[in-house]
Order: structure tokens, then sequence, then C-alpha cells
């Protein structure tokens, strides 16, 4: 079954950066579209970024354009979420999922209805 960890959250201050990794197993690599998700409290979740089963598109919510950026490593499993300048309105859960397969960019990339498989998450705090 697929499994998916989540690491490298942690607290920064405003203009910082972190790396947010996430080791998936048990699924078929570029078979499945890829996203990562956030949960403030109170909210509802919110696609940030997301990448095709082919691995050669890429979608972002408005605000993480130009600041995040969503890559895999298929040697190492690990999807991750690069993301600089970091404001406080990025603080929340972050979740990596994996999804149907499909290919193309748009926003069904950021939906979580595509998605099957869902992380623990890992927690983003920015101030």
């Amino acid at each position: 079954h697929v499994q998916l960890v989540e690491s490298g959250g942690g607290s920064v201050q405003a203009g910082g950066s972190l790396r947010l990794s996430c080791a998936a197993s048990g699924y078929t690599y570029n078979r499945n579209c890829i996203g990562w998700f956030r949960q403030a409290p109170g909210t509802e979740r919110e696609g940030v970024a997301g990448i095709d089963a082919d691995g050669t598109s890429t979608t972002y919510v408005e605000s993480a354009k130009d600041r995040f950026t969503i890559s895999l490593d298929n040697a190492k499993r690990t999807i991750y979420l690069e993301m600089t300048n970091l404001k406080p309105e990025d603080t929340g859960m972050y979740y990596c999922a994996v999804g149907r397969t499909g290919a193309g960019p748009g926003m069904w990339l950021l939906m979580d209805i595509e998605y099957q498989h869902w992380g623990q998450g890992t927690q983003v705090t920015v101030s």
C-alpha cells in the first residue's frame, strides 16, 4: 500500500526558507500525480503545488508562484517542496499526496479530490 512520510517542517522567520521532503513508497513512479497541500487552523485544505504523472508539468497556487518549487527524485523515491521567501500566511500543516494518473498542467493538480493517498503532515510556522 502507499505510504507517504513528510519531514522538514519547522519554525522560521518571514523571508526564510524551508525544504519539505516526502518519502514515498508503494506506488508506481511516473504513473501518478503528486501534490503538496496545506491547511491552517480553521481553514479548508488548499492545494499548493502539483506535478503530473509524467513529471513534466507543474501547477502552483497563485500565492506560491515564484516562491515554491515542487520536484521529484525518483532514485530516492522522494518528493520535495522547496519554499523560499516564506510569509506568515504560509503557516499551516503541509501534506504530500499521491493521486490519479494524468498529464499536463492545470488546476486539477491542486484539487484534493484528485488524490487518494495522504501523508500525516509536517508543520510549518512562519512568524
